[in-house]
C-alpha cells in the first residue's frame, strides 16, 4: 500500500494539535486482501479514520466493532492506552482511498480513559460548488458532533462544480490544506496529492481554486504549545512515557483486539539512549 506521509515533518512536528497525517490511495483491492493492520497499541492521542472510497473495518481492545464507509468518521481517543486493528473486510469494495489522521492530546486530557465513536453522518453544507464536511470541530457555520480536546477543526473539501472561492478561518489558529484528489490553487499555490500548504495563525480566509471533482482536506487550530515526543504508535513527552508504554505492550496490560484473526504487531526495538538524546535536542532548540 502506497502511503504519502505529510505529517509529521523534521521541521513540523504537528500543526494545531493535529500530529499524524498518512493519505493512501486511490488504489485498487479487487481480489486482494486491502488495508489489513495488525492489533497495535496507542497512547496521548486520538486517530482519526476518514475514506473517500472503501470500506475498513475496526476492532478496538474496549469491544468495539464498526465498519466505516466514505462520508462516516471513526475516532478513537487513546488516552492512557488502548489497542485496535483495521482491516478490509473479507467482502471489502474494490477501491480504497483514504487518510490516516492523529490528534495529540493537550498534556491535561492525555491520560483520558479510552473511548470509541463512530458517526454516521456529520454537518455537510454546500455553496456555489463546493461542499464542506466538518469532521471535527468548526467550520462555515457548521459544528462536527465528534469529541474534541482542545481548539481544532478538520473538514473536507469537496469540489462538486469549477470553484473560485474564499473559504473563512479563524485567525487564531494555524492550517494545513492539502489535496486527496485532483488538483488546486490554496492561497496562489498549486496543490497535487503529495504536497501541502501551511498557513500560520492570522490568516482569515483561504482563496481556493479547484476543478471539479477535486478534493481537499483541511486541519488546524491553536498551536499546541507543548513538546511532543513520538515513537511508533505513541504520542508522550518524556522518553520514560515510551519505555513505559512498550513494556505495557509487551505485557499485555493493552488489552486484546477480539475477533481479530493473527498475531499483534511487535514493538521495534527501541533505542532509549538515542530517543533521550533526540529529546535532549529538541529541547535544547526550543530554548534556544
Amino acid at each position: 500500500m502506497a502511503v504519502r506521509r505529510l505529517l509529521p515533518l523534521r521541521l513540523r512536528r504537528s500543526v494545531g494539535p493535529w500530529c499524524f497525517i498518512d493519505h493512501y490511495g486511490p488504489m485498487s483491492v479487487d481480489g486482494v486482501t486491502g488495508m489489513a493492520v495488525p492489533p497495535h497499541p496507542h497512547i496521548g492521542l486520538q486517530t482519526v479514520t476518514w475514506l473517500m472510497a472503501g470500506n475498513v473495518l475496526h476492532r478496538d481492545s474496549l469491544g468495539s466493532e464498526q465498519m466505516i464507509r466514505p462520508g462516516q468518521l471513526n475516532l478513537m481517543t487513546a488516552g492512557r492506552g488502548i489497542a485496535h486493528a483495521e482491516e478490509s473486510p473479507l467482502e471489502h469494495d474494490p477501491d480504497l482511498h483514504g487518510v490516516q489522521l492523529w490528534v495529540a492530546l493537550p498534556d491535561a486530557s492525555r491520560l483520558a480513559e479510552p473511548a470509541f465513536e463512530h458517526h454516521g453522518e456529520l454537518p455537510v453544507a454546500s455553496s456555489d460548488g463546493l461542499t464542506i464536511t466538518v469532521l471535527l470541530g468548526e467550520l462555515a457555520g457548521l459544528r462536527s458532533p465528534a469529541t474534541t480536546f482542545s481548539d481544532i477543526v478538520g473538514a473536507e473539501l469537496a469540489a462538486i462544480g469549477n470553484v473560485i472561492q474564499p473559504v473563512a478561518l479563524t485567525p487564531s489558529f494555524e492550517h494545513v490544506v492539502f489535496v486527496t484528489s485532483g488538483a488546486a490553487t490554496a492561497a496562489g499555490m498549486d496543490l497535487a496529492p503529495g504536497s501541502m500548504l501551511y498557513l500560520p495563525p492570522g490568516h482569515e480566509r483561504l482563496q481556493l481554486a479547484a476543478a471539479a471533482g477535486t478534493v481537499l482536506m483541511l486541519l488546524g487550530g491553536v498551536p499546541l504549545g507543548e513538546r511532543l515526543l513520538m515513537w511508533w504508535n505513541f504520542v508522550a513527552r518524556t522518553p520514560e512515557e515510551i519505555t513505559a508504554a512498550v513494556a505495557g505492550w509487551q505485557q499485555g496490560v493493552f488489552g486484546e483486539v477480539g475477533g481479530y484473526t493473527g498475531a499483534p504487531l511487535a514493538a521495534p526495538p527501541l533505542d532509549v539512549s538515542r530517543l533521550a538524546r533526540r529529546y535532549g535536542a529538541r529541547a535544547q532548540r526550543e530554548s534556544d
